[in-house]
């Protein structure tokens, strides 16, 4: 009995030790020391542990933390206790990440689907209800580079209008959006938050009479009052030779900026965007989009999914209709805010 206590004891001892171990190499990884991670890996897993105990007490931990865990930890923690461990280094981090899938992508600006996006505009050869869905990815490039604790990153976003009430359900209209961009923090005040500059290039992939494409250079800046945001920002389009230019009159709709109010309540964001040309006589162009996104109900409920309801009305809702005036409805999901 007491070799069998003092077994149990050491048994737990060991495992709290390789908790420990696998906690701070998390918070290397974090913090970028992927060397440093490597090793409290390799460390943990040699320790004199079979892989059944480590999972019984990484089960019982995880049972008690399982709204922390997410499916990134999910797949390292298969990772780590069901693969062998390589000598090789580089082969082994080559290994991870074929399994793990980690290759910090992040997303940008909303992801989501609108199975059902109805358009108030009778438009000759397009049906009025269609599928509308974006995919917004970012990849961190650097952090602190110039000292100045700026991120350096670069991000796709690409939005779809999918005709899918129509015989084939062609794409009519997919727009691209590439961008590289500095967010810095802001220190002197409680306000302004922190400021963005950006090259965006918008195109939509078309040839001849319906290409239609543009680059901005923009300068975007974060502002907060409690639970509420205004995002302002101003571009620059940098000109292009009037033989290539596919929509010399972009500007005289879209304007030279944007103004959008973020607004979280519980588990509520209201997200409304405003554009106006600032021509004050019959020239005068802009356009409204609201998002509001809500908690779905329990039996369609997963982790970080939400109703979607998406209002615009206005000009530039995609880039072949830059210069036509839409008014559109859609109901989805959306799976990042």
């Amino acid at each position: 009995m007491k070799k069998f206590l003092s077994l149990l004891i050491c048994s737990f001892c060991l495992a709290e030790d390789i908790n420990n171990i696998y906690e701070e190499a998390k918070k290397q990884e974090e913090l970028g020391n992927y060397k440093e991670a490597m090793l409290l890996y390799k460390k943990a897993a040699t320790l004199n542990i079979s892989k059944e105990d480590t999972y019984l007490f990484n089960l019982k931990k995880n049972h008690e933390n399982e709204e922390d865990r997410t499916y990134t930890t999910m797949k390292k923690e298969f990772y780590l206790k069901q693969i062998d461990r390589l000598d090789d280094e580089e082969t082994e981090k080559s290994l991870e990440q074929l399994i793990t899938k980690d290759f910090n992508l992040y997303p940008y600006k909303k992801n989501y689907l609108l199975p059902v996006n109805y358009s108030f505009n009778d438009i000759e050869g397009r049906k009025n209800t269609e599928t509308t869905f974006q995919i917004s990815l970012e990849k961190p490039i650097s952090y602190n580079f110039f000292g100045l604790d700026e991120s350096i990153s670069a991000a796709y976003t690409q939005k779809s209008f999918w005709q899918t009430t129509k015989d084939s359900s062609p794409f009519r209209e997919t727009n691209y959006e590439p961008e590289i961009f500095v967010t810095l923090p802001y220190k002197e005040t409680s306000i302004l938050k922190a400021y963005k500059f950006s090259l965006l290039h918008a195109s939509n992939g078309k040839n001849e009479e319906e290409s239609r494409s543009w680059n901005r250079l923009y300068l975007e800046g974060y502002f907060q009052f409690s639970n509420l945001f205004l995002i302002p920002r101003i571009w620059y389009r940098i000109p292009e030779e009037k033989g290539s230019d596919d929509n010399s009159d972009i500007e005289d709709y879209y304007g030279y900026g944007d103004l959008t109010l973020f607004f979280a309540y519980k588990k509520h964001t209201f997200e409304l965007l405003l554009r106006n040309n600032l021509k004050l006589n019959d020239s005068n162009k802009g356009a409204v989009e609201l998002n509001w996104t809500f908690p779905l109900p329990e039996f369609l409920s997963t982790k970080n999914t939400y109703g979607l309801l998406q209002l615009f009305s206005g000009y530039g809702n995609n880039l072949i209709d830059y210069d036509r005036e839409i008014n559109k409805i859609g109901i989805g999901i959306v799976f990042s805010r």
